[in-house]
C-alpha cells in the first residue's frame, strides 16, 4: 500500500501527509467509532509483551526515523519509504494525543498500563 501511496503523490511530503491522515482516521475511529480505549483492551494482551510500558505509534515512527541515521539504512533504495512511514506514525501519534485532549480533557499519554507497576 505504501509503494501506492508514494507513486499516487511523487513526493515525500505528499505521502507523509496522506499517510499520516489515513494513520489518524485508523485510530480516530477506533477510539470514537468503536469507542476503544488501548489502556483497557490492550493491557491484557499487548501490555503483557511489553510488560506494562505502552508502546505507542509515535515511538515506531522514532525507531523508523533513527534508521536513517547509519549510512546502511539511509542509501537504501527504501530510504523514503521508511521516511515516510515513520514520520506519518510520529505526527500522527502526536496529533491524535492532542486530539484527545481536546475532545476528552486527557492525552492518554500513559507511559505505562494502570496497575501494572
Amino acid at each position: 500500500m505504501l509503494e501506492f501511496v508514494y507513486r499516487f503523490c511523487h513526493h515525500r511530503v505528499r505521502a507523509t501527509i496522506l499517510l499520516t491522515f489515513l494513520i489518524e482516521a485508523v485510530t480516530l475511529f477506533f477510539r470514537f467509532g468503536l469507542g476503544l480505549k488501548s489502556t483497557e483492551h490492550t493491557a491484557s494482551t499487548v501490555g503483557r509483551l511489553t510488560m506494562g510500558i505502552r508502546f505507542h505509534h509515535g515511538y515506531a515512527g522514532l525507531i523508523l526515523l533513527a534508521l536513517l541515521i547509519f549510512r546502511r539504512f539511509k542509501q537504501s533504495q527504501s530510504a523514503d519509504a521508511i521516511f515516510v512511514v515513520g514520520m506519518s506514525l510520529f505526527v500522527s501519534d502526536v496529533i491524535h494525543h492532542s486530539l484527545l485532549y481536546l475532545i476528552t480533557g486527557s492525552a492518554d499519554l500513559d507511559l505505562v498500563y494502570p496497575g501494572s507497576f
